[in-house]
């Protein structure tokens, strides 16, 4: 079994580095820089420290697949459409990943984070005003870079419109998230839902504006659209038991992190249900002196409380509900890598 999600992990990391690549270069084309300097400087900070690119890999697979072309083998920027139209696909993916970087900026001022990606936040590398704006200057530009395919006008409108409803949901999720901290009770799938607005609707996006600009019909656009919504659900949940069972030194940060700042998830709902006084956990006015041995004794609760198995398996019949989807596609090296990527996002970090 870990042999499979290694050929797996090796399979899609392989995927998205190619992929990265050709979103990496693009980079200067579709966000170059402009005057004033420091706000472009600031835009495109967080786009050039790096990223897997997750999101545009999924909506440039999405097109591969749907196409049945060999991966790689068509220009992304002079993609062929079931109209025999050419557009740039690759658009749609930059838009996608513009987007994403313009929530990592505000969600760090939101929470005043020091590093992000490595690097430090954009508010902490330049300033709080500068970062805002910064964030302002991608939403709009993640407009104009997806109004700017080629694609049949009628397209163009509901790709953006898709984009723009996005972005909407995003921020009610973010509502949801901030509004979950002030309340004594959250039930579990209240805790779903914030989490497909914030986290898995982009994903959503990315897989299903590709078939919109391609001219599918809307089974295959509502079907990749669900795909990606339960698979970045899945992605989410995954991150929530990462924090309790990984190690600090290899996540990059304090082991257990989601409770010493008091953070409901997946985990803590299900735990509490189970009559687990989660907030004596571990002590959270003492966090620096949190350790290994205290988080281990906290993990040992939930798992005697079933919570984090509950995770689990939320997870992965998330996953499970993803990849059904992808039936409406041709099968093809591209569809399956698309399957690849719902099991990586369940499977990475083990």
């Amino acid at each position: 079994m870990a042999s499979d999600a290694n050929a797996t992990e090796e399979r899609v990391l392989a995927a998205v580095e190619e992929r990265r690549r050709v979103v990496n270069d693009a980079i200067d084309d579709y966000l170059p820089m402009a005057k004033p300097e420091r706000l472009y400087e600031a835009s495109r900070y967080l786009l050039l420290a790096g990223g897997k690119r997750l999101r545009p890999t999924v909506s440039l697979l999405a097109a591969e697949a749907l196409l049945d072309v060999e991966p790689m083998s068509e220009s992304y920027t002079d993609f062929p459409t079931l109209t025999g139209d050419r557009i740039d696909i690759l658009a749609a993916g930059m838009s996608i990943e513009v987007i994403q970087s313009f929530t990592l900026i505000h969600d760090d001022i939101m929470d005043d984070d020091a590093l992000r990606r490595g690097v430090p936040a954009v508010h902490k590398e330049y300033d709080v005003d500068t970062a805002i704006l910064a964030g302002d200057t991608l939403y709009s530009k993640a407009f104009e870079i997806l109004t700017d395919t080629g694609a049949r006008p009628e397209n163009g409108l509901r790709a953006t419109r898709k984009l723009a409803t996005t972005c909407t949901h995003i921020c009610e999720g973010q509502a949801l998230d901030v509004d979950f901290e002030g309340r004594t009770e959250v039930a579990p799938d209240e805790y779903l839902e914030m989490v497909e607005s914030k986290t898995a609707v982009l994903y959503g996006a990315a897989a299903a504006i590709p078939p919109i600009l391609l001219d599918a019909d809307d089974e295959v656009v509502d079907a990749l659209h669900q795909y990606a919504i339960e698979a970045g659900s899945a992605f989410q949940i995954q991150d929530d038991v990462l924090d309790l069972t990984v190690p600090s030194e290899r996540l990059g940060k304090q082991r257990g992190s989601d409770l010493v700042e008091d953070k409901e998830t997946l985990i803590t709902l299900h735990a509490r249900q189970q009559g687990v006084d989660v907030d004596t956990l571990v002590d959270a006015d003492h966090p620096e002196d949190l350790s290994e041995a205290e988080v281990e004794e906290a993990v040992s609760v939930l798992e005697e409380a079933g919570s984090i198995d509950y995770a689990r398996t939320t997870a992965q019949d998330l996953v499970e509900r993803s990849k059904s989807r992808l039936e409406v596609l041709p099968e093809n090296d591209a569809r399956s890598l698309l399957a690849d990527i719902a099991d990586y996002l369940i499977t990475r970090g083990y």
